[in-house]
């Protein structure tokens, strides 16, 4: 049983690069979709599709690599907030991910977005994970 799916997400993610995998299948919800639509957009990873084959469903991302070197597009993704320690934070109060070359993945009461979206809409919320 998995106590903190957000956290198995990400390092499922962690793990299959880490191997060099191409395609990665992790078991979906609602805010996992939303992270991996987020991921796709920013262009951390090539591509997604949503299967509703079980009861709960799956997620298959293919990986985004470099052609050349093989190091893969996501360099570091990290939890944030955690069940034992919610991290919330006010628009004023994002931090810049790695200079602002970073993401920061926020759930606000507007939906999961990224903290420069937030910022713009002036919502707070939720730092789930840094994406680098």
């Amino acid at each position: 049983m998995v106590t903190d799916p957000i956290a198995d997400f990400l390092t499922r993610i962690r793990n299959a690069q880490m191997a060099t995998h191409r395609i990665v299948e992790i078991p979906a919800s609602k805010l996992k979709k939303r992270i991996t639509e987020i991921l796709y957009d920013k262009g951390y990873i090539l591509k997604y599709k949503f299967e509703e084959d079980t009861k709960q469903g799956v997620i298959k991302i293919a990986l985004k690599y470099d052609p050349i070197s093989k190091e893969p597009a996501i360099k570091e993704i990290q939890r944030i907030s955690r069940p034992g320690l919610r991290q919330y934070a006010k628009p004023e109060e994002f931090k810049r991910v790695k200079n602002g070359l970073g993401v920061a993945i926020i759930s606000t009461s507007k939906g999961v977005m990224t903290d420069k979206e937030a910022k713009a809409q002036n919502v707070g919320g939720e730092v789930v994970c840094y994406v680098y």
